[in-house]
């Protein structure tokens, strides 16, 4: 690991959030980058604002972007906001208002490790 970005407490569902990582992960992080401006869904703003986070640690560390890919991208699921609506015959339906830790970290790709550079 050479450098990792967490985003928590994220607004959104944890399995909807891993269809999108299930697209990048193992990709290098310029094509990462990429591949998450042109879908259309909903988690690219947070994945996107993560990935350029940990881009940046790797930067100030003094690594090159271009050597970089994403070894590791989890979502786990974080506390769960429970509300209630009203149902029918005086009673209460549950509604859960799920959140996401997003975790990203990044890593040399092999071949640069192996001819030293």
């Amino acid at each position: 690991m050479i450098a990792k970005a967490e985003g928590k407490f994220l607004r959104l569902s944890p399995s909807k959030v891993r269809l999108v990582l299930d697209l990048i992960r193992g990709k290098d992080a310029g094509t990462a980058e990429a591949i998450l401006r042109t879908i259309n869904k909903r988690p690219k703003e947070y994945l996107i604002k993560i990935l350029r986070s940990a881009i940046a640690n790797a930067k100030i560390k003094g690594f090159q972007v271009d050597k970089l890919y994403v070894s590791k991208i989890v979502a786990n699921p974080g506390p769960v906001w429970k509300r209630f609506k009203a149902a029918a015959f005086g009673r209460a339906a549950s509604i859960r208002k799920r959140t996401v830790h997003i975790k990203i970290e990044l890593d040399l790709k092999q071949e640069s490790i192996i001819h030293g550079t």
